[in-house]
């Protein structure tokens, strides 16, 4: 007899498996315990995503009955002129916010590693800005950025001899604006994940970069960036996703204004759903949100496709 006359015993487990052997297993608690999951998932999850889906193919705006109108809704959509420029602005605010507001968290937390005293103070701080409501927030900025010369800022330039700045009633000026305020409130997040991440980085590295006589901003690019590898390229990712789904401060800031220049993806979501006809047109923003979360999925797959080798390496 050969051992091709005994089939393995993991094969004779996985043919005696029956419903007793699976109780008896633990499946039937592993099961009670992921029933409260499924249900809060199905509940708050999966059933708007899937009532998102059946809204975006009707004409509805939930006071009077649905009417099932197909494609029509994604078409009216891609067809609007601030289609378009809603995602030339997003992709501003984006680019902006990457350009301006990825890299200081990184510098900030490179910094704040450094000190040797009041660490816990200097991160409080730095975490502070998170803490504020976002409505308060705002409304905050949006006072410093009176145009008028007795505004906030516009004094702090006046001291230097820089005449007084517009702001956000500057189509031009608007934009970044919003990105400054958008990175000193949500930067401190990101500062304390780079913090607990510089905590993993050995010593010994620093310690023989020092010994080859490298300067500060050497190991910072030789050691530190390398060792942050994966750190950065998932806060890189989720900083898009993020200003891809800005709202907030063109909505208290301009309202989308000046003449359209602060208008984004989710603004033109809010306003077909909230400005149009009696109750909204909640088919043409559903329709609009499905694009959106399509072309942040695709994103991400692709950036984790293209990085994952990279992040690994």
């Amino acid at each position: 007899m050969t051992a091709l006359d005994h089939p393995p015993r993991a094969t004779r487990r996985a043919v005696r498996r029956n419903p007793v052997t699976w109780v008896r297993g633990g499946g039937l608690s592993t099961l009670l315990f992921l029933v409260p999951l499924l249900l809060i998932f199905g509940i708050f999850s999966w059933f708007p995503i899937g009532r998102a889906i059946v809204m975006s193919v009707q004409k509805t705006n939930l006071v009077t009955p649905p009417t099932f109108v197909g494609w029509d809704n994604f078409v009216t959509v891609v067809n609007d002129p601030l289609f378009w420029t809603a995602i030339g602005n997003t992709a501003w605010f984006a680019f902006l916010a990457i350009i301006i507001g990825y890299p200081i968290p990184l510098v900030v937390a490179v910094l704040m590693s450094e000190v040797k005293r009041a660490k816990g103070l200097y991160s409080a701080l730095a975490y502070l800005p998170v803490v504020v409501p976002p409505v308060v927030a705002v409304l905050l900025w949006k006072f410093f950025y009176d145009a008028r010369d007795t505004g906030v800022f516009n004094t702090v330039l006046g001291w230097v001899g820089i005449p007084p700045q517009p702001w956000i009633q500057s189509a031009a000026q608007a934009m970044p604006s919003l990105v400054v305020e958008a990175t000193w409130a949500a930067a401190g997040g990101t500062i304390i994940i780079y913090l607990a991440a510089l905590t993993s980085v050995p010593p010994e590295l620093y310690d023989a970069a020092e010994v080859d006589g490298a300067s500060i901003w050497q190991k910072v690019w030789h050691v530190t960036l390398p060792q942050l590898r994966s750190i950065l390229l998932v806060t890189f990712i989720l900083q898009i996703i993020g200003t891809a789904q800005v709202f907030l401060e063109p909505f208290l800031f301009t309202g989308g204004g000046p003449v359209n220049s602060t208008v984004t993806i989710l603004l033109l979501i809010y306003r077909y759903a909230f400005q149009n006809s009696l109750g909204g047109d909640y088919g043409a923003a559903t329709a609009l949100s499905l694009i959106l979360a399509a072309f942040l999925a695709v994103l991400s797959l692709v950036y984790f496709r293209l990085t994952k080798s990279w992040s690994q390496s």
